[in-house]
């Protein structure tokens, strides 16, 4: 077995070697073939290699699956194989099969008395509380006893005293408080101890009188603490599952008389930090489970010494410090779980991670769905084709409110801004088509992303802040119509500057200082900074919520109430005079105020609501993310064009006017060519 592990341990290391040397970042050899493939391919349910080697060892069994594997393929009893019974003792409400005895869910108060040779007795689902001494007496064939799921407070010492080739002990599911080293004296054999959901306290050194222990279980236990005593003479332990338990800290030596062990699960205790050297020597650990531990920070050489590793379990801790450093070392890891997706950027080199997607990106592509991956160019098309037009459009019909018009120039190129934005996302999500993970890192903290991320924030206020001016500047004119309040071309020009310049510090202010902001763009693939992270810092935080719950609510609320009030002023004067056409023109003024009003909410709210969440510390999934910024916040960017162009009477008039004239201008210049032609 032990030739094994090594020849085992060789042959890692080559593999190893081999990625490391000849494949790149993203990339896997496959097998011992000198051929790379890009991470996505491995374990995709397609052979991509000549020997399969992709779609080899695609489950996580590294550790005890391993183990029982190969236990049962080494070791068959006789009771499985025989169907007659072969026992002359056995109580009638049970079943015999071999030299196995099987009293699951019998009814049983007690141990009952069966025959010295058995192998195999089950005893689980009873009622089982007390067991005597004599429970077992001279039962010196009995390889596995099970007597899970009974009542069981006390184990007295040397009940066990008989029992010399007992491999398998299960005793889960009872209600035992405490156990001594003399609780297991005579178990000279027993290599699985399984304690789970009891109420013990605590481990006393059991390994002294088992010798032969390598697997043991105590999950779902009260155990507070551990430390080297409780582990002495364990040197040929495999397996060590403390999961779910209250244990706070661990020592930097409670491990290390247990060099060998394949296998450590500490999950859901209530561990905080643990000691850069508590794994130091564990050389030949294949799997370690961490997950769902209070923890926020783990040390830079934490798993340094874990060369063997191939399964780390990471989930639901937040790693507010994470580094590609903390997994640089660890050659042979192959499964890593953690509890954001956006985590599986600083280990690029280990062949499967988990979460895959957190919504927005995948393991493969920037955006993780074909609907965002296809809509993100249709959704970019329309907004710049639309106000593109409506810019052309404006430059060609003169009109008599030439500032107004200005306004809308000046709008459209704010929206048509979010526009180049999606067009930006599309192309690098193209760009890193297939291999989107091994560049996930270098694109979140790169100056592409900042500056797109700032570009899209640049669109957005600028946008709000100039629909909040011209629906002002409309309200001004008529709820107050005698006011004699006209902006001219000076103050309207000033205004325009003033919003470009406002929203670029807006946009520019997070990349001036990454100590206060961090990677302020950079937390997502889309690189918008639409919701807070826990860990994110004060200033960031502060920030974005000044942006998204401060000025952009602000804006929506004075337009909303400028509307309003807009309608009830035209109402109102509409009621004092006697003409009937004013009702079907409040109308007509009605619904498209009501479509403003409704778009900008259909735009906003959502957003508005997703940053309340986040600062709420709610679990906002990445699906909800991608769609708020793939198609609710371009929303306005695509109607305004025609809200407040396409849709008006007055741009509509001077189109047809301008399209006249066309028509008008055509035979003239017929007629005057047919004139010089005829005079050549």
């Amino acid at each position: 077995m032990r030739n094994l592990q090594e020849l085992r341990h060789v042959m890692d290391a080559s593999s190893a070697f081999f990625t490391t040397r000849y494949c790149p970042l993203g990339y896997f050899p496959c097998g011992n073939v000198s051929m790379c493939l890009p991470q996505p391919l491995q374990c995709n349910g397609v052979t991509d290699c000549e020997n399969g080697a992709d779609e080899d060892k695609c489950a996580d069994i590294y550790g005890w699956p391993k183990l029982v594997d190969w236990y049962f393929d080494q070791v068959t009893t006789i009771s499985d194989e025989l169907e007659d019974c072969l026992l002359d003792l056995y109580p009638n409400r049970c079943m015999c099969e071999g030299f196995k005895i099987t009293c699951e869910d019998a009814g049983l108060n007690t141990v009952p008395t069966v025959s010295t040779n058995v192998t195999k007795l089950i005893l689980q689902n009873n009622s089982i509380h007390s067991i005597s001494t004599r429970a077992f007496a001279g039962l010196f064939h009995l390889k596995r006893l099970y007597l899970s799921l009974n009542k069981i407070s006390v184990l007295k010492p040397g009940i066990f005293h008989d029992l010399h080739q007992l491999e398998w002990l299960i005793l889960d599911n009872n209600l035992i408080q405490s156990i001594t080293p003399k609780t297991f004296v005579g178990l000279k054999s027993v290599f699985f101890l399984y304690m789970m959901n009891n109420s013990l306290e605590n481990i006393p050194n059991i390994c002294s009188v088992l010798p032969k222990l390598k697997w043991l279980d105590v999950e779902g236990n009260n155990i507070e603490s551990i430390e080297k005593k409780n582990f002495q003479a364990c040197n040929k332990f495999d397996v060590l599952v403390l999961r779910n338990n209250k244990i706070r800290y661990i020592k930097d030596d409670t491990f290390s008389t247990i060099p060998f062990m394949i296998e450590l699960d500490l999950s859901l205790n209530q561990l905080q930090e643990f000691s850069p050297s508590v794994f130091k020597g564990f050389e030949q650990l294949h799997q370690l489970n961490l997950s769902h531990n209070p923890m926020n920070y783990i040390h830079m050489d934490q798993f340094d010494h874990l060369v063997s590793l191939k399964s780390l379990d990471l989930s639901g801790i937040n790693i507010f410090n994470i580094q590609n450093q903390m997994f640089k070392n660890l050659g042979n890891l192959s499964y890593i779980y953690f509890k954001k997706f956006e985590y599986c950027r600083y280990a690029p080199h280990v062949r499967s991670c988990k979460p895959n997607t957190d919504g927005i990106s995948s393991f493969e592509n920037l955006l993780a769905n074909i609907i965002l991956r296809v809509f993100v160019w249709v959704v970019a098309f329309i907004i710049c084709f639309g106000n593109l037009f409506v810019i052309c459009m404006r430059s060609c019909i003169t009109t008599e409110n030439r500032l107004h018009t200005l306004s809308i120039k000046s709008l459209c190129c704010a929206d048509c801004l979010m526009g180049v934005y999606l067009f930006f996302i599309g192309a690098f999500d193209m760009k890193y088509l297939g291999e989107y993970n091994k560049n996930a890192q270098q694109w979140m903290e790169s100056m592409k992303c900042q500056l797109i991320g700032a570009l899209a924030m640049l669109s957005t206020e600028v946008s709000v802040m100039l629909l909040t001016y011209m629906t002002l500047e409309k309200y001004m004119c008529i709820v107050f119509p005698f006011t004699h309040y006209r902006p001219g071309k000076r103050q309207t020009l000033s205004t325009l500057v003033s919003i470009w310049i406002a929203g670029f510090i807006i946009a520019m202010i997070p990349l001036w200082n990454h100590n206060m902001f961090g990677n302020y763009y950079g937390k997502n693939g889309v690189c918008f900074p639409l919701y807070s992270e826990q860990f994110e810092s004060l200033s960031a935080r502060g920030y974005s919520t000044g942006i998204f719950l401060g000025l952009n609510l602000l804006a929506f609320i004075i337009i909303v109430f400028s509307y309003t009030s807009m309608f009830y002023s035209i109402h109102k004067t509409g009621a004092q005079s006697a003409e009937r056409s004013l009702f079907s023109r409040e109308v007509a003024i009605a619904k498209r105020f009501f479509f403003i009003v409704f778009t900008d909410a259909l735009c906003w709210i959502p957003i508005f609501l997703t940053k309340l969440l986040s600062l709420l510390e709610v679990d906002i999934p990445g699906t909800v993310t991608s769609w708020v910024v793939i198609f609710i916040l371009p929303i306005n960017s695509a109607l305004n064009p025609i809200l407040y162009t396409i849709t008006t009477a007055s741009f509509q008039e001077k189109l047809k006017q301008c399209l006249r004239n066309q028509e008008l201008l055509g035979p003239k210049k017929s007629l005057s060519s047919t004139t010089q032609m005829s005079n050549v």
